[in-house]
């Protein structure tokens, strides 16, 4: 529920629209690709954390596989990735709850919805686990029922509906702007993917954490993709691709339109409140990802020492604040200058995290595969299938994405900016570096 948690939100229920509308019901293919490129990694990410399970999960296995420079980099551009993701929901929800309560400032209510969940946060793990997994439930029963209802809609068993499975090939065809297309999709999917490894972070900080960690990997992934695939595939089979509207609000984002041809009165508002949980639950989970990976950072010297503090219940009390910090500055940018640039800055400098991440993965878990012996690799208790074929399926996957994003103004300026933020890191690794030869020195 953690990772199901994470993952699902607006890009699902609203932004699936671009998609189909820019792909057509092929659509469904690009989001099968993207969920089996994701599925490759979070394999890999299995493999190393059922052998040895570790808050901060790939960032951890990344020193160990490549290196302190590698640790440091992907494990800052992750934090930096979920700072943004705070910023991002906080605003949303703020406007939210503006929108229904006009008496409430927008920037009032991003500032309550902050404070709510560092508060559940701050508590103890078990309090974040169990408001995620209420939050969470909201968004599974909202899926499962849009997909049972889906099915039984497009055989025509529905009270009003007719036989509409036609839809996925009588509107110009199943790839209406050819087969091409639904490969580009895959640039524009895979992002919303990107979540999954919450549970891997969360399984190190439970009771049994090898039997989370091949819960997570081996089944989570194929729910997820069940949910994302199979929405796709109900959207297109109730509601021609072609009379999808541009998803500018909730109202018509094509959740909302399938519920309606659904029967259920007040669609909108019915999306509104489960969007709303969405963004609800993404903040929770997005405050314990980005603490949990600050404070492994400064365990390991590349944060500063500060950060480690943790309270008695385990949670890293500084690393939580100050991760909230970054998203408060980046939410009062927004709203106190919203045309200065720098909370677009904030969201696309960190659209390559996800492509960072993925190849980092994939690389470490080559490199520790490599220095196993015979008898160790035997005994894993989850293994990655056809090593490394499957490695280098992935890189190339990531090398196509990032192909596909530099064809598009939009991908561009995520590339660009991404890079600027990676330089960024870059420029500070000799004062990291010196400092961490210092606490070898003192060790």
């Amino acid at each position: 529920m953690i990772t199901l948690g994470g993952i699902i939100g607006a890009s699902l229920f609203v932004g699936s629209g671009n998609v189909i509308r820019s792909v057509g019901p092929a659509a469904v293919l690009s989001y099968l690709i993207g969920g089996l490129l994701v599925f490759l990694a979070m394999r890999m990410l299995g493999e190393m954390a059922a052998a040895r399970p570790a808050i901060g999960s790939f960032m951890e296995y990344a020193r160990v596989g490549l290196g302190d420079w590698a640790a440091y980099l992907v494990g800052w551009l992750y934090w930096y990735f979920w700072v943004g993701v705070l910023a991002y929901e906080s605003v949303l929800g703020g406007e939210t709850l503006h929108g229904w309560f006009p008496a409430i400032p927008a920037w009032a209510g991003s500032f309550f919805l902050l404070a709510l969940f560092v508060g559940t946060n701050l508590i103890s793990v078990r309090t974040f686990g169990e408001v995620e997994f209420w939050l969470a439930s909201i968004k599974v029963i909202a899926i499962v029922v849009f997909l049972g209802v889906g099915v039984l809609f497009a055989f025509g068993l529905w009270p009003h509906a007719d036989f509409s499975v036609g839809n996925l090939w009588q509107h110009g065809g199943f790839a209406p702007h050819g087969y091409s297309a639904a490969l580009t999709g895959v640039a524009l999917v895979i992002f919303s993917y990107f979540g999954t490894e919450i549970a891997v972070m969360a399984a190190a900080e439970s009771e049994n954490p090898a039997k989370g960690i091949r819960q997570a990997t081996s089944t989570v992934i194929w729910r997820i993709l069940l949910f994302f695939v199979g929405a796709v595939l109900v959207i297109t089979v109730v509601i021609p691709w072609n009379e999808l509207p541009v998803p500018s609000d909730v109202a018509h984002a094509p959740f909302t339109l399938v519920f309606s041809r659904y029967g259920v009165p007040g669609a909108a508002m019915v999306m509104q409140l489960i969007i709303f949980t969405a963004v609800l639950s993404v903040l929770n989970s997005g405050l314990y990802s980005a603490s949990r990976m600050f404070a492994a950072l400064a365990d390991q010297g590349y944060a500063p020492r500060v950060i480690r503090s943790r309270s008695r219940s385990g949670v890293p009390v500084m690393a939580l604040l100050a991760s909230t910090v970054g998203g408060v500055v980046a939410t009062i940018v927004n709203f106190a200058a919203p045309d200065s640039g720098v909370f677009d800055f904030i969201m696309n400098s960190a659209g390559l995290v996800a492509l960072f991440v993925y190849v980092f993965i994939a690389l470490t878990q080559m490199n520790l595969r490599r220095k196993m012996s015979p008898e160790e690799r035997d005994s894993l208790a989850l293994k990655v299938w056809l090593h490394p074929v499957l490695n280098y399926v992935l890189f190339a996957g990531v090398a196509f994405v990032l192909v596909v994003m530099l064809t598009t103004p939009d991908g561009r300026t995520q590339v660009w900016t991404s890079l600027v933020a990676v330089v960024a890191l870059i420029l500070f690794w000799p004062v990291v570096r010196r400092g961490l030869k210092r606490r070898k020195a003192d060790l």
